[in-house]
């Protein structure tokens, strides 16, 4: 099987980037152009990011999450503890995130430390979460081979026979994780592929140095 791609073409030129005018921290700039992301009605689910974490095996994975808060400290995300990616963070957790909005012309690319967030905001979250996704956390063994689909139909119907009439409470196997940055690069799509790329970096007295990469 073989398919060209080679005369997929698109022109950037919707914004620039300028380093002489971004403000000193990254997560001001996050900020602004998740919020003018938003602000497109074309950008479906501005909160979807690549997380890729170093496997066990020594291959990189990468899989999309959503990003369900993001604050002076980092991004927060929810998953399971269990999981490949789960796994992979308590053994090495520096992570790289990415978003990606193709109709604003934008990527950032994130690097960072992730940490589990304290017991209870990882329980406040959960709390928020509909009935059937609390339900979920319980009957799924995430990543785990399981014998047929109807095996998660069957567990789920067993927990939810379990929680009926009751609150179903936050598995100590499922939580929350904080990306604490310390690489932040903004990817501004320009015409004849010189694209800007600004890039911050943590510096040892908590400061960002701020600079230009080529496209």
């Amino acid at each position: 099987m073989q398919k060209d791609l080679s005369n997929y073409r698109k022109i950037y030129r919707r914004a620039e980037l300028d380093e002489s005018t971004v403000p000193d921290n990254p997560l001001e700039l996050f900020r602004d152009w998740f919020v003018d992301a938003e602000k497109n009605e074309d950008c479906i689910e501005v909160n979807a990011m690549s997380l890729a974490t170093n496997g066990l095996d020594g291959y990189p994975r990468i899989r999309v999450v959503l990003l369900k808060k993001f604050t002076w400290e980092g991004f927060v995300f929810y998953t399971n503890y269990n999981s490949e990616k789960g796994k992979a963070i308590a053994y090495n957790p520096k992570v790289s995130l990415a978003f990606f909005w193709p109709k604003m012309e934008r990527q950032i690319k994130i690097k960072g430390m992730a940490e589990k967030l304290p017991v209870n905001l990882s329980d406040g979250y959960f709390e928020q979460r509909p009935r059937g996704s609390q339900i979920g956390a319980w009957a799924s063994p995430q990543s785990e081979v399981i014998p047929h689909k109807q095996f998660l139909q069957q567990r789920y119907a067993e927990f939810e026979k379990k929680f009926e009439g009751n609150e179903v409470p936050r598995p100590n196997h499922w939580g929350g994780y904080l990306v604490k940055p310390v690489e932040i690069e903004f990817w501004q799509g320009r015409p004849n592929r010189l694209h800007d790329r600004i890039r911050y970096r943590l510096q040892d007295d908590y400061t960002w140095k701020i600079e230009r990469l080529g496209s």
